[in-house]
């Protein structure tokens, strides 16, 4: 066989990737570089920055207001670090694809840790303002590594990969929250009360997020990146202009699928903020604790489920979409209705209830808050690999990923800010969370069905400087106009 055929046969084996993307001969590498700079091994280095970052974050988060006896003002942190998260997701992937993901990695890790000594410093000595500034720090933070860490797990692997990638990256995510969740059910076993965990929890876990910076230097730019079958990334950082990264994230937002999903990504996750008030007005400090080591192994366990679902190849990807997102609809229709039911009882009564692990009823009270858990973390995992399935080149997939975690940090802005007031029951809260689930239904259903065998390798979202025309067409079908 001739040496052009040989190239000729390269260059279809690699047809399924983007355009951007080439078949390189491979170069003579040792083994421990190839693995170094692997997607796996940069989706797992991701991994566990998201497990010294977000994922102690969670563990914190998990036990009920950070911690902390009353949920207002932590509530109020939260509020302040999402609604941060609105412009800045989406400011820090265009400067990603300006200064590359790995130098926005990097900035990522940089604000979590102050946010949990402000935590531990309020616990000790009552020190209010140092919360909300450390609010500020996470929402700085948070917002460089929302933007990076996605477009990372979902770039660099090739698309029959993605999802199980997705689910090694959050995965390790949850391993913080189950490593910091059992240290603070080990520190704080025989508070059988309501109340605050210990302050030497914090301590801990403060030291576990150090951790974070010193991985976010392992990680591959995009263009060094070797996958098993040769194709390489495009350097995304080339002739880009952050004023071009705009129009084209404008486009994006435009389009008929990303336009469509809003709803989710702003009304799946406001249970959260509820379930934080719950376990803090009715749960003992242990109780709380065990509640975060609990709902951190339902997410792990979801994260697998779903990593191994979604990649199935006995279904197509339109199949499998309808599948996941009909099933999710049905399931939170009912922990919704279980939900409701418990928050009835659970005011009604009167003296105020402590539900702890050796008094009747726990069982029902606390289960339906790991039911919760485990399927929002399945709804991260479905809009991320719904996402995948219609684009495949970082750059579009990275601002993408920043539209996605902006608009979710909206979501959270206002449901913490909901939640910070004190004036506002628990059940409208929990009412408030169970609307604007119904409301994400239709339009999420129409993007589901919208789902496309096959990824699109390279969207044209903004003409061009030579092109003349008022309308670009997408290649996934979406109009989008300039």
């Amino acid at each position: 066989m001739g040496t052009d055929q040989n190239h000729k046969l390269a260059v279809e084996a690699a047809s399924d990737e983007p355009d951007h993307e080439v078949y390189a001969a491979p170069k003579k590498v040792s083994r421990f570089t190839r693995w170094y700079r692997s997607p796996l091994f940069n989706v797992i280095i991701v991994g566990l920055i998201s497990f010294t970052q977000p994922g102690i974050w969670n563990a914190l988060n998990n036990t009920g207001a950070g911690g902390q006896q009353e949920p207002y003002l932590v509530n109020g942190a939260n509020s302040l670090t999402f609604g941060i998260m609105v412009f800045g997701c989406t400011l820090f992937s265009l400067l990603a694809n300006k200064f590359g993901l790995k130098t926005i990695l990097i900035i990522g890790t940089l604000g979590y840790a102050p946010y949990s000594a402000s935590l531990y410093v309020n616990n000790r000595y009552g020190v209010e303002w140092f919360v909300l500034f450390g609010g500020v720090t996470c929402g700085i933070a948070a917002s460089a590594l929302w933007a990076s860490e996605g477009a990372i797990a979902l770039g660099y692997p090739q698309v029959k990969d993605r999802g199980k990638f997705t689910g090694i990256w959050l995965g390790l995510r949850e391993l913080g929250q189950l490593i910091g969740s059992s240290i603070q059910l080990s520190l704080n076993r025989k508070k059988n009360q309501r109340g605050k965990v210990g302050y030497d929890t914090y301590l801990i876990l403060i030291g576990l997020q150090c951790a974070g910076l010193p991985l976010a230097f392992l990680v591959s730019p995009p263009e060094k990146v070797i996958r098993p079958d040769g194709t390489k990334i495009g350097d995304p950082t080339k002739n880009k202009k952050v004023l071009g990264e705009f129009k084209r994230a404008w486009a994006l937002l435009k389009t008929k699928r990303v336009f469509l999903l809003l709803p989710i990504l702003v009304g799946f996750n406001w249970n959260g903020t509820y379930l934080s008030i719950y376990l803090t007005k009715y749960f003992s400090v242990r109780a709380r604790a065990l509640g975060a080591l609990t709902t951190g192994i339902a997410a792990t366990a979801a994260n697998i489920f779903w990593g191994w679902f979604l990649d199935l190849k006995i279904f197509s990807r339109p199949k499998i979409a309808r599948i996941t997102w009909f099933s999710f609809v049905l399931i939170m229709l009912s922990i919704f209705g279980w939900q409701i039911s418990n928050q009835h009882k659970y005011q009604s009564i009167v003296p105020k209830v402590t539900l702890d692990w050796d008094t009747p009823d726990f069982g029902r009270a606390f289960a339906s808050t790991v039911f919760f858990r485990f399927m929002n973390e399945s709804h991260y995992m479905f809009v991320y690999w719904i996402i995948g399935t219609f684009n495949n080149d970082i750059e579009t997939l990275t601002l993408t990923v920043g539209i996605v975690r902006s608009f979710e940090s909206f979501g959270s802005a206002v449901s913490f800010g909901l939640g910070a007031a004190s004036a506002v029951s628990p059940m409208a809260n929990l009412i408030v969370a169970f609307v604007m689930f119904v409301i994400c239904i239709p339009t999420t259903s129409f993007v589901v069905f919208e789902v496309p065998e096959h990824p699109t390798d390279r969207e044209r979202l903004v003409e061009s400087e030579s092109e003349s025309e008022g309308v670009v067409v997408a290649k996934t079908g979406d109009e989008v106009t300039s």
